[in-house]
């Protein structure tokens, strides 16, 4: 059976991390790679920062200097991953979250912190796997629907529709 290892980091002081958050992560983690048929042993890392950590990645990175919601390190390309020499897994790559800014749009799309995290985490896991909607489309529409899911997943659904 393949093995799921979600290393959680807190590196912010900004807001409290509720009770229950870091299993709804890795059970975000593994609902995603459940859906997208992954039967590998994986690794990922999520690390939790404020709107200032997350500003200066942002624009060491990406070249945006603003502050976002998360950022993902993708690992791998076109389906092959660096592998973790003592456990053999895929090492899939790095979550950033920046908990100030998913208070904020929890509060700004009227629904729960976890609701927010888990989303973004889905979102951030697909990344991991190779999906990317910079160009919109139907790859944004496909990646959104596959969010959904794995929110309906995890029973935190949406309020609102997904459309853009």
């Amino acid at each position: 059976m393949e093995k799921i290892r979600v290393i959680i980091t807190n590196n912010q002081k900004a807001v409290k991390v509720p009770t229950g958050v870091r299993m709804l992560i890795r059970r975000c983690c593994h609902a995603v790679l459940r859906m997208e048929k992954f039967e590998d042993s994986a690794e990922i890392s999520v690390t939790f920062v404020d709107n200032e950590q997350i500003r200066e990645l942002n624009a060491q990175y990406r070249g945006k200097d603003t502050a976002t919601d998360v950022l993902s390190f993708p690992m791998g390309e076109n389906g092959v991953y660096d592998i973790n020499r003592d456990t053999g897994a895929k090492i899939l790559g790095d979550i950033v979250l920046s908990m100030e800014m998913a208070m904020e749009q929890a509060k700004r799309y009227g629904h729960s912190l976890e609701r927010e995290i888990g989303y973004l985490t889905a979102h951030s896991m697909l990344h991991l796997l190779g999906y990317d909607h910079e160009n919109g489309g139907m790859e944004r529409v496909r990646m959104r629907e596959k969010e959904e899911y794995v929110m309906t997943q995890l029973g935190l659904p949406g309020t609102t529709s997904y459309t853009v």
